[in-house]
């Protein structure tokens, strides 16, 4: 028989073989003990997390005469076959290769038959957030009025790409990241069965490069066994991730930090020699910085993630860098991980990153030297200050009609920020029904919902408020924009802090994120163009009569909607009503 891959061979065939999700097996086992079986379920989560799989074990546990305390016993006919893919009553379906009407149509039309050699006719429906408009409602009609005997099993990455009708007519499972930890353990085992030997320390950096797949996982356990010729080493396992040792990368941090940029510049060309992906390094970058910050905040939970991988530097590095350095630091990086994407010079981009690192952190820092004092630099220095001194006595006595053109100097320049891109068309809807009301009693729940957050979370949202709110929307503002970008991407941050205020306010509002920097020009936009519709004829425009009113009494009566309605979105305390 041909080679097969491990994530093939090694794929779970029963609940307990599921890594890291076992809220999902419990719950799914004991439906089967108690016959409380569902007519549809939604296996929603990431990649390689075991939704496919949870999906044939529990075809198999629905059909097997012979199961034992929720499990099937894979040893009868029938579970054979759905190992094997052959029976005819369990069908996978690929939404991505078939997601029109007619196929929708076509399960439609065969659903009322009854099994044939099963008890359940299982239909496993992969990504079907690829399904097509008309393919949804063409599946909405069998979800509502299901047959009996009849099982949908749904598989998506991307939950909020299915319509609200469908995920109601359904047993929501939302499959989580497989911890390090877990991946850790399983590739352990799955190397003592095969009798091979690794390094603990190369399972650790496959573990951190599938980001939380097992599938990933394997498939890069895979390489490094061929690379190696049936060894695991570390060496091996960072050539095949691309990742870079976290020993090299506290050293480039430090380096830059001490603003050592010839060291830091070296330290760059030797992991560029190594054949590293410099987006990579980047990337791990950022992940060294995130665990820095996290360190100086919980120590217990960065030895956690890293897997008992902080050394002696890691610790020094963290009681040294400020929190201010480090956002600086992803600031920066982000920059850099951006203008990367389009040039196929990487390696100058990172010699550019180097020295800026280590520049801005002799900003605002002076350093004393321990040369000696050079007497005659002193004279030479006290000399061209007395001849300035004498130029600028003379230019005092020039006549007053010569004008000087002052140049602004160059160091005084400015560089504008970088601006993050915030969809208006997201947050004019929550400020046209906005009340204060409501943005109170938002800030009455905030430290209550930030509470409920894991830590991670809190380092995130803990520089947020706020700004805004209204019965279906809230806007909330970041003091610095890249952690507003970081929980735009987080989607486990957005479900968590929804279903905290679900939990306490009994409402899930829409939650807008922009940078605090760029809300007060939001929120004037936004009351300029509110003015420019009463202007237009939307509400009845106070002008000026030949009744003695004065100029400024009418320029004050006309503002009057505007200033009420600014009072009525953000209240009286932040509003500060000036005359032109």
């Amino acid at each position: 028989m041909s080679y097969q891959a491990l994530y093939r061979v090694w794929r779970p065939q029963r609940f307990d073989e599921v890594i890291g999700q076992t809220l999902i097996t419990q719950t799914l086992k004991n439906a089967v003990k108690t016959k409380q079986i569902s007519h549809a379920y939604l296996f929603a989560g990431p990649r390689g997390t075991g939704k496919t799989s949870m999906a044939k074990i529990f075809a198999k546990a629905v059909n097997c005469q012979h199961q034992e305390d929720g499990e099937p016993c894979n040893q009868c006919e029938t579970c054979k076959a759905i190992t094997k893919g052959t029976l005819n009553d369990v069908i996978e379906i690929d939404a991505a290769s078939n997601n029109g009407v007619e196929e929708i149509r076509d399960i439609r039309d065969k659903v009322k038959y009854a099994p044939t050699e099963a008890d359940y006719k299982v239909y496993i429906i992969d990504e079907v957030h690829m399904l097509s408009t008309g393919a949804f409602n063409a599946l909405l009609k069998t979800l509502e009025e299901p047959p009996a005997n009849v099982i949908f099993i749904l598989a998506t990455t991307e939950p909020h790409k299915i319509p609200a009708t469908i995920i109601s007519r359904t047993q929501r499972f939302d499959f989580k990241q497989i911890q390090a930890k877990d991946s850790l353990s399983r590739m352990a085992y799955i190397l003592k069965e095969k009798n091979l030997s690794y390094d603990d320390e190369a399972l650790k950096v496959i573990a951190k490069a599938s980001e939380g797949g097992m599938r990933d996982a394997l498939s890069i356990l895979d390489q490094v066994i061929s690379f190696g010729d049936d060894k695991v080493t570390l060496d091996n396992a960072l050539l095949v991730t691309g990742a870079v040792r976290k020993q090299l990368l506290v050293t480039y941090l430090t380096q830059v930090t001490h603003q050592e940029t010839q060291k830091a510049l070296m330290t760059i060309q030797e992991i560029l020699d190594e054949g590293k992906d410099p987006e990579r390094f980047t990337e791990d970058l950022v992940n060294l910085t995130r665990d820095l910050l996290l360190y100086q905040q919980s120590p217990e939970l960065v030895t956690q993630i890293e897997m008992d991988q902080v050394d002696s530097d890691f610790k020094q590095l963290a009681t040294e860098i400020k929190p201010q350095q480090l956002y600086d630091i992803i600031d920066d990086l982000n920059d850099i991980q951006q203008q990367m994407r389009f040039t196929t010079h990487e390696d100058v981009y990172l010699e550019v990153l180097t020295v800026r690192l280590a520049g801005h952190q002799n900003q605002g820092t002076q350093t004393v030297s321990s040369a000696p004092v050079d007497n005659t630099a002193i004279d030479r220095l006290e000399a061209e200050v007395s001849s300035l001194k004498k130029t600028v006595a003379d230019l005092q006595k020039a006549p007053a009609t010569v004008k000087t053109v002052q140049k602004r100097p160059a160091a005084m320049k400015t560089v504008k920020p970088k601006r993050t891109q915030v969809n208006l068309s997201l947050v004019y809807p929550i400020l046209g029904a906005a009340t204060r009301q409501d943005l109170s009693a938002l800030q009455e729940v905030w430290p209550d919902l930030m509470n409920i957050l894991s830590i991670p979370q809190r380092s995130i949202m803990g520089v947020s408020k706020p700004v805004a709110a209204s019965p279906d929307g809230a806007i909330i503002a970041f003091d610095y924009a890249f952690l507003q970008q970081r929980a735009n991407a987080d989607q486990e941050l957005n479900d968590a802090l929804e279903n905290g205020l679900d939990r306490l306010t009994h409402k899930v509002p829409k939650l807008v994120f922009v940078p605090t920097d760029q809300w007060p020009e939001i929120r004037k936009t936004y009351l300029e163009q509110h003015q420019v519709g009463n202007q237009n004829g939307q509400e009845p425009e106070i002008t000026a009569q030949d009744d003695g009113q004065s100029k400024d009494e009418s320029s004050r009566t006309k503002a009057e909607p505007v200033v009420d309605k600014a009072k009525e979105l953000f209240g009286d305390d932040v509003i500060d009503v000036k005359s032109d």
